[in-house]
């Protein structure tokens, strides 16, 4: 296997077996937004079907659930580009004024990008990270993709990406990251100046996006 295909196999956010538990009631009220996933290095939109179906569970309808899928080798600005046609499209299908964005690893970069440089602070009220390389990570050092070559510490994109205010806006920030977490290195990287920042079990990459607890946590931060 080479390098990059191993890289490529490490962020890849598998889809879970652990089933939705249904809740006592629908906790989806007249406050609560649409939300947008955004996957992360050689994903797709599947890699969210274990939290969509809590998601559904916990009362959001499917239509107010999109799992969004994109080319990931692309550069993070051109996907940060068609996610804001994706967010004005979700706006325009449940007829809400604001969304929540929730990415895993690379996902965390072009949704970062979308709010900072392409208005998208006024159209998200909530935006979360699990294992973004927000500040860059040595697993990148092995791939080559465009995608792959922004997310390395020190690389162009993160530098503009984090010049000034990490977290711009009146949108609420929020970042996960795992100390089993081995893809992004160093675990630093996750945390953002200005965002509420929490601490996992030991949990995997992909972990991550299936864990109830982190799921749980992400609920109720977007949903207030």
């Amino acid at each position: 296997m080479t390098a990059a295909v191993a890289i490529a196999g490490a962020l890849l956010a598998v889809q879970a077996s652990a089933p939705a538990q249904a809740s006592t009631g629908s906790l989806f009220g007249s406050g609560s937004n649409p939300v947008l996933f955004v996957h992360g290095y050689n994903g797709d939109g599947s890699n969210w079907n274990t939290m969509a179906d809590r998601f559904r569970a916990d009362g959001w309808p499917s239509s107010h659930l999109r799992q969004w899928t994109y080319d990931s080798r692309q550069s993070n600005t051109v996907t940060a580009q068609q996610l804001s046609t994706e967010v004005d499209r979700l706006l325009a299908a449940t007829g809400a004024t604001q969304v929540d964005i929730v990415s895993h690893s690379m996902g965390g970069l072009s949704s970062r990008h979308y709010l900072k440089n392409l208005g998208g602070t006024s159209k998200v009220d909530a935006w979360v990270s699990l294992g973004g390389p927000n500040h860059g990570t040595d697993t990148a050092n092995s791939c080559f993709d465009t995608s792959c070559t922004e997310m390395r510490i020190g690389s162009s994109f993160l530098i503009d990406l984090n010049s000034g205010d990490e977290t711009p806006g009146s949108s609420r920030y929020a970042t996960w990251w795992s100390p089993c977490d081995t893809v992004i290195n160093p675990d630093s990287s996750v945390s953002l100046s200005g965002a509420a920042n929490s601490r996992t079990a030991c949990l995997s990459h992909t972990g991550l996006l299936t864990d109830a607890t982190v799921y749980a946590q992400t609920r109720d931060m977007i949903n207030r």
